[in-house]
């Protein structure tokens, strides 16, 4: 019986514990503005465009 409320436990803080990296996760990708997200993507498409001249 001590097994199984050991492993309940371990099993909330596992889910506890994921929701957490979630919720950082998607506070990290609200503070991008969209000019952030647009600046990034024209210097990915600069980088590739240089990758096939050079």
């Amino acid at each position: 019986m001590k097994l199984w409320k050991l492993l309940g436990i371990a099993g909330l803080t596992g889910v506890a514990a994921t929701g957490a990296i979630i919720a950082r996760e998607q506070r990290k990708r609200a503070q991008v503005t969209p000019d952030d997200v647009r600046r990034q993507l024209h210097q990915r498409l600069a980088d590739i465009e240089n990758a096939r001249e050079g």
